[in-house]
């Protein structure tokens, strides 16, 4: 039996690494995360469009600038305030803050800097205005379930994190 080759409705299982600018680890991933492949999947388009055709055991490099991967930085999401107008528990780094507009719309902005008695939130993408590189290794291909189709990833498993 011919090696499946990655197309349209094979779920897709790969591995990654991204990496940013500097070629430093971001986030990497060496559990298998799931796919259905053209049905939604969730992940950035350039990254399924290289996946295309490959079969397990294949590694791909995909580059991907801020319009393609995690967008431009918004200065507008940022915002600095003295520590002390902070409620203690989000006074550390990667500390989780969610507001609301006027709107009732949410929107999560987490601690990425504490410096001379300032705190800043962000809610841009930690990633968001710059050149990265994902490295994926493909982990199995198989034909997709009709369930898995509809949703766009395999059964039981939450979206995969290529976005």
């Amino acid at each position: 039996m011919a090696e499946q080759k990655i197309g349209r409705n094979k779920t897709v299982h790969v591995t990654y690494v991204i990496l940013d600018e500097s070629g430093k680890v971001f986030e990497q991933y060496d559990m298998p995360i799931g796919y259905v492949h053209g049905a939604n999947s969730g992940l950035f388009e350039k990254i399924e469009a290289a996946l295309e055709g490959r079969v397990a055991g294949d590694k791909i490099e995909v580059t991907l600038n801020p319009p393609e991967g995690f967008g431009e930085h918004h200065p507008e999401l940022t915002f600095t305030d003295d520590i002390d107008n902070v409620p203690p528990e989000f006074r550390r780094m990667g500390a989780e803050v969610e507001f609301e507009n006027d709107k009732g719309e949410a929107m999560k902005f987490f601690v990425t800097k504490i410096e001379n008695g300032k705190l800043t939130i962000d809610a841009n993408h930690p990633m968001a205005g710059q050149t990265v590189t994902f490295v994926v290794n493909v982990v199995s291909v198989n034909d997709a379930t009709p369930s898995e189709i509809a949703s766009g990833r395999p059964d039981g498993e939450a979206m995969p994190s290529l976005h």
